[in-house]
């Protein structure tokens, strides 16, 4: 689990597009990551440690404030990012 400050990984972060990630594979991290979607000083390092982690152990990484990290261990909360 990465604990940061928003409920949700976002696309378009602070956009009139922006759009909440509950769930995404890694390959999608890979691709958002690639188009520029998270800020250098904000999500992208987060994004980055759970591709890490994701290439390493078949498993998966949740990002969540730390408000919400019962309810994203239970699936109501957070983005969850998986291997497939």
């Amino acid at each position: 689990m990465i604990c940061t400050g928003v409920s949700r990984v976002m696309l378009n972060y602070r956009k009139p597009d922006q759009r909440e990630l509950a769930l995404m594979t890694l390959s999608e991290a890979r691709r958002y990551l690639a188009q520029g979607h998270f800020g250098e000083g904000s999500m992208k390092p987060k994004i980055e440690s759970a591709i890490d982690y994701l290439k390493a152990v078949d498993g998966r990484v949740i990002i969540t404030c730390p408000e919400e990290m019962e309810d994203a261990l239970a699936g109501r909360a957070g983005t969850r990012i998986t291997r497939r």
